[in-house]
Order: C-alpha cells, then sequence, then structure tokens
C-alpha cells in the first residue's frame, strides 16, 4: 500500500548513502532528515489512519538500514569497534530472536506487529549517538551497555505481548 507514511519511511534508505559523503555536515542533515521522516510516517499514519502492516514492519525495517549502513561506515572507518556495533544492535538483535521464536512457534502469521517503547527509545538514542560521532565525539563505554539493556527490555516486552493475546 503507497501511502504518504511508508513513502516517507522508505526515504530513510536512500538518506543512508549520503554517508558515502566524508562531509559531516551532509552527515548531519541526513540524520536530522531520517529522525524527520521517522516522526512524520507515524504521525502521517495515525492521524489519517493510514496503519497498516507493511508500514508497521517498513518504518522500522528503514530505521535499521540506515542505522547497520552508518555502523558499517563507522566501523570502517575506525570510529567503532564492532563490539560497540553489536550493544547499539541490541534491540534490533532481540527483535530477529523474537522473529525466530514466532517462526518457531507458528506465531508469525498471527503476530500483530506494533511499536514497542524500548524500541522508540532505541532509535532516538541511536540518532544522537550517530550525530555525536558525526562530528568525531567520543560516546562513553556505559552508552553503550544502555543499547544492550534496551535490547533486552525489547526482547522481553515482544514475549509479553505475546502473552497477553493467549
Amino acid at each position: 500500500m503507497i501511502t504518504l507514511s511508508n513513502i516517507l519511511s522508505s526515504l530513510r534508505a536512500p538518506l543512508a548513502f549520503a554517508f558515502l559523503s566524508a562531509s559531516p555536515i551532509v552527515r548531519c542533515v541526513a540524520i536530522i532528515m531520517a529522525m524527520v521522516t521517522d516522526f512524520l510516517d507515524g504521525y502521517f499514519a495515525r492521524r489519517f489512519r493510514n496503519t497498516s502492516q507493511l508500514g508497521a514492519v517498513l518504518d522500522p525495517l528503514m530505521d535499521k538500514f540506515f542505522v547497520v549502513f552508518i555502523l558499517v561506515i563507522f566501523y570502517l572507518e575506525g570510529r567503532m569497534t564492532p563490539l560497540e556495533m553489536v550493544a547499539m544492535l541490541g534491540r534490533d538483535i532481540a527483535v530477529i530472536l523474537f522473529g525466530l521464536y514466532l517462526h518457531l512457534t507458528g506465531e508469525y502469521a498471527v503476530y500483530q506487529f506494533r511499536s514497542i517503547w524500548a524500541g522508540k527509545v532505541t532509535t532516538t538514542l541511536q540518532f544522537f549517538v550517530l550525530i555525536a560521532l558525526t562530528f568525531g565525539y567520543a560516546v562513553p563505554a556505559w552508552l553503550f551497555a544502555v543499547f544492550a539493556v534496551l535490547g533486552f527490555f525489547a526482547l522481553i516486552e515482544l514475549y509479553r505481548t505475546v502473552r497477553v493475546h493467549h
């Protein structure tokens, strides 16, 4: 279903390619535009009642593509370690584990995907860390640990939504 919300979500993929530029300003503008499209896609979907399963999957998928693409670039530039990358992707690892759980239990087809608070907090925090790294600021180790903890909370939150529906 082509909606304004889904178009806005899809814009995050080409915005990631702005990180092929070495300019911190270009990169920062791409992050800010990704943040704006992330906010607006959800707002318009709710405002105009255009929510869909496609949108519920497309929005976080584009968030993940954007972040992973940038993390790989930062790794290649020596700005991040593999462990820091994995920590920042803690929520995403939790979502993958949850998807495997749904598949193994046969509940994937009937599960109603929706956003979770740990996901929203993680995405927002990821954007701010990406801005800091873009301008060469050091990110403290405890902040990467927060991402791992948010991943754990995401897994619990996702699992609880399945239990509520039974």
